[in-house]
């Protein structure tokens, strides 16, 4: 081997560590689980035949979109009850002349869409197919990030078997609501975010090593390498794009991860020895990932709502004929003035959502499961629905499997301390999904906001409990008996988590049970 090569060797292993083993395992482990994850959500998926919870607007929103390129207004001879018309195959329930005011990005309105046109607008398969393919997808994309994020084929495969079974998922991955689709792109950015990192630091411990060959060495000083086009940063800006353009919170996931991967820059410039990293990455490298995330994900967003721009139907299209630009502003062409009025009226929407709901809750109860939202509800008596007791009861309700979310509220102060104390780069990514799904509702004070909104952080809850139970595996230079042991711990808690995943899955899929079996699932008051 050459001394060049040695110190590129060197460099890769400071920058990137030891590969992952088992790298077919790398690949079986996650498709099993997304294969097995994939079946029980597709299994009677269109139970129930009725529009449930939100789906009352994203489903038929999106039926319009295909019909007209924007959202309709409800409208016609069905009043104040167009989604019992819809649901019994009645499909044109909308007003053909007034585009309605939404409040959420198409993006993933034409996800839905595109089940719908493969199942037709009258399938309950159709309304779901579409959402229920990415969280299918999602367990395999968890899967991956977790083997190249934990250094561990192992952890990969637990990974994604912990989403296979997590309950929040699973229930989003069963119906037509947004919440699923932003946190499917929103993953999409970080596992490309992650390939950048690898990539870039690859390309970085290269160029450090032929620079160190030189005559002369490195100049004092010296900033590092420039690392040219990172490609994986702009796909990161599509998928992040796509992500706002589901919903305005996916302006987040945008700004942790755009910190976050200069941050990583950062600490591969100070590993490979460069004087000042800081400021070396601040002009080598934040300048290009600016480029590439954020005018590419304003792009995507603006191209998103390419049906409202060429359809004659829009909401709010006419504003700007009856109101004159104001000085300075004259530039901008009507069109897209009257867009801009229309966003600020979604912006005004979103702060002004104080409505009271039954099922409202506080971030501080997310991750204990402290208020699931109840999306569908009935209680059929004797003889009716097939129920023979006195009182059935078919619901559907998205309580996370509590051994995962109890211990993935454990796992955030493991996660702290690791990343504050012992700097595990890590941890600190999984933070990161965390700062960009969860943290910022808190800063939202008495807003109407609910538990299934965390459906966009969960795979960081699932990659979390895998770091933890990777530390109870226990170090690959561990005695024998601590990794037996560790095992053992592990492999229960898997099979518990399981087992509980089982249980409530009749609280999930809207199956016929007794009242007295449902009431045996409410654990708590705050269930109900």
């Amino acid at each position: 081997m050459s001394a060049m090569t040695a110190s590129e060797e060197q460099l890769r292993r400071r920058l990137l560590g030891d590969p992952p083993g088992q790298r077919l395992l790398g690949w079986i482990g996650p498709l099993v689980a997304m294969v097995v994850g994939g079946i029980l959500r597709f299994w009677d998926l269109g139970n129930p035949h009725q529009l449930v919870f939100d789906e009352t607007y994203y489903v038929k929103q999106a039926w319009s979109m295909l019909q007209y390129g924007v959202e309709m207004r409800n409208g016609g001879p069905f009043g104040e009850k167009p989604d019992e018309a819809f649901t019994h195959g009645t499909l044109s329930v909308f007003d053909p002349t007034n585009g309605d005011l939404v409040v959420h990005g198409p993006v993933g309105k034409w996800v839905i869409a595109a089940g719908e046109a493969l199942f037709g607008g009258d399938s309950s398969v159709g309304w779901r197919f579409s959402v229920c393919v990415l969280g299918t997808l999602s367990i395999l994309l968890v899967g991956r990030i977790g083997r190249r994020l934990l250094g561990s084929s192992v952890l990969g495969t637990m990974a994604a078997l912990l989403l296979a079974v997590e309950g929040h998922h699973f229930v989003h991955s069963r119906t037509g609501l947004l919440d699923l689709i932003l946190m499917f792109w929103a993953l999409v950015a970080f596992g490309a975010l992650l390939l950048d990192r690898d990539r870039s630091r690859g390309l970085l411990a290269a160029r450090v090593a032929a620079a160190q060959s030189r005559p002369g060495g490195i100049p004092a000083g010296w900033l590092g390498p420039r690392l040219g086009a990172r490609p994986w940063r702009w796909v990161a800006g599509l998928a992040l794009g796509l992500a706002c353009g589901t919903k305005w919170s996916g302006a987040y996931f945008l700004a942790v991860f755009g910190l976050l991967t200069v941050l990583w820059d950062m600490g591969a410039r100070r590993a490979v020895g460069i004087p000042s990293p800081a400021y070396a990455a601040l002009r080598r490298d934040a300048p290009l990932a600016f480029v590439a995330i954020v005018p590419v994900a304003i792009v995507t967003y603006l191209a998103s709502w390419w049906g409202w721009f060429v359809s004659d139907h829009g909401y709010n299209k006419s504003w700007a004929a009856s109101h004159p630009a104001e000085p300075g502003w004259g530039w901008m062409p009507d069109l897209l003035r009257s867009w801009w009025n229309y966003q600020a009226q979604i912006l005004d929407f979103h702060r002004g959502l104080f409505t009271p709901h039954a099922y409202q809750s506080s971030p501080w109860s997310w991750m204990i499961q402290g208020r699931p939202t109840s999306m569908f509800a009935e209680y059929p008596k004797l003889g009716e629905q097939g129920c023979t007791v006195d009182m059935c009861a078919k619901v559907i309700t998205p309580i996370g499997t509590p051994t995962i979310w109890w211990l993935a509220t454990a796992s955030l102060f493991v996660l702290a301390f690791r990343w504050a104390l012992r700097r595990d780069w890590r941890a600190g990514a999984i933070l990161a999904g965390y700062a960009g799904g969860f943290f910022p509702w808190f800063l939202l004070g008495d807003r109407t906001i609910y538990q299934f909104y965390a459906v966009a952080f969960v795979p960081y809850v699932v990659l979390g409990v895998t770091y933890v139970l990777g530390l109870g595996l226990g170090a690959p230079d561990a005695s024998r008996e601590r990794r037996q042991v560790g095992a053992v711990a592990v492999g229960s808690y898997l099979v518990v988590t399981t087992l509980v995943f089982a249980w409530f899955l009749p609280l999930y899929t809207a199956q016929l049970t007794s009242y007295d079996q449902w009431w045996v699932h409410m654990w708590f008051p705050s269930w109900v």
